[in-house]
């Protein structure tokens, strides 16, 4: 990288003093052990290496069966792990997850049989380079889908390994200066009878919770309404509430839905048409009366300008584990702070929670349903609305491998 040592017969190695006898002021003295120390830490750089990638499929079992418009019943979903090593012992953890079982084998054989023949040898360091590396080597079969969920694995790993580097947390080695971020509670509950509805609700505030979002999206929009009704007057009139259809509805549908929703001081209504059609987010965004939010099926950046730019959304939903990871979730974030918006998330909050925190246009963080906190030494702190971002090195997130043996998928081999 053009570093060289210093030069024999100028000062010892270890700046201890002068070589032949000869007379070295202090400020030299000073600059020779500045020099070799950055001498030191670019050879360091430059040595390093990605020795070995490990991926592994988990089916993990939801405690209770959660139900939406789109996905039906739900009663597991696939978590993809992928362990970075490098030559110098450190490790890095990326994971990502599909609803249900579909698509975990999948993402796992890309990343056995494309992605990690990419990585191997590799400076973890360079993580833009890498990710466009991995873009252009998939794109044919990627741009999106499976390639960007195994990417985005990939990424956070990487982006772990070098914040533990550093030896600072995810969120401060992003330049984030306050642990504390907004959260909601993510109910997925379309099909629960009110009575239930308002007991999980309970219990999600008595966790600490100050914000909720609910389902909606049934047959009849009457239902839809007085469920909302109903939520809104056991939470009673501040506390934020946001509704998600899961992309239920046609634009004329939606839109409607909105304006029956208006009157319940609703914080934002979610995905309320299918997530390609840009423009129809515009009209439900300026014929309903209420806040978008949208894009956690949006799998490229390119997508999210188009959604941004057609003025479709008020709360961009970036997820980092199907995004293209922290990469592309950054460059989301810093697209809608351009554009006047706020931030949110969708799902992976042991994650997400330190992108906000470094994000200036940070919103609310979803602790989503699909949790891990039965495979984790520390679960999410929530207390008076705020989720606090760890202070261990790197993302923090410890999984249980054992407990997750349980619960493996199969073996590729």
């Amino acid at each position: 990288m053009g570093v060289h040592p210093p030069e024999t017969g100028a000062v010892s190695t270890d700046g201890s003093g002068p070589i032949n006898g000869a007379t070295v002021s202090m400020t030299h003295l000073v600059s020779a052990r500045l020099f070799f120390y950055l001498y030191q830490q670019v050879s360091h750089a430059e040595s390093m290496k990605i020795q070995s990638i490990t991926s592994d499929l988990f089916y993990i079992p939801l405690p209770e069966v959660l139900t939406d418009s789109t996905h039906g019943v739900m009663e597991h979903f696939a978590l993809v792990t992928v362990r970075i090593r490098d030559n110098q012992g450190l490790e890095g953890l990326g994971y990502t997850y599909t609803v249900g079982k579909t698509g975990g084998a999948a993402i796992l054989s890309m990343l056995e049989y494309d992605i990690k023949r990419l990585l191997l040898g590799e400076d973890p360091n360079e993580i833009d380079r890498i990710f466009d590396k991995l873009w252009w080597a998939l794109h044919y079969v990627g741009r999106g889908g499976i390639a960007s969920f195994a990417i985005s694995a990939v990424d956070i790993a990487l982006w772990d390994l070098k914040s533990k580097r550093a030896n600072q947390p995810l969120w401060k080695f992003l330049g984030g200066v306050d642990d504390q971020v907004k959260a909601y509670a993510g109910g997925i509950d379309l099909q629960l009878p009110i009575d239930r509805l308002e007991a999980q609700t309970q219990e999600n505030l008595d966790r600490g919770f100050r914000a909720i979002k609910m389902k909606v999206g049934r047959d009849k929009l009457e239902e839809d309404v007085k469920r909302v009704a109903a939520m809104r007057d056991f939470l009673g009139p501040d506390l934020p509430l946001m509704v998600d259809a899961n992309m239920r509805w046609s634009v004329n549908q939606a839109t409607e839905a909105a304006k029956a929703f208006a009157d319940y001081n609703i914080y934002w209504l979610e995905e309320p048409v299918i997530p390609e059609d840009f423009q129809g987010h515009r009209r439900v965004l300026a014929e309903g009366g209420i806040p978008i939010a949208s894009g956690e099926n949006l799998h490229t950046i390119y997508e999210f300008e188009k959604l941004i730019t057609a003025g479709g959304v008020s709360y961009p939903e970036p997820d980092v584990a199907n995004v293209g990871g922290i990469t592309i979730w950054r460059k989301v974030a810093q697209m809608a702070e351009q554009a006047g918006l706020p931030v949110t998330s969708h799902g992976v909050h042991d994650l997400h929670v330190h992108l906000l925190a470094a994000a200036p246009n940070a919103s609310f963080l979803e602790a989503h349903g699909f949790g891990l906190e039965r495979f984790l030494e520390y679960p999410l702190q929530i207390e008076e609305g705020f989720a606090t971002a760890p202070s261990r090195t790197g993302h923090g997130v410890c999984l249980d491998w054992d407990a997750l043996e349980h619960h493996r998928g199969p073996n590729l081999n």
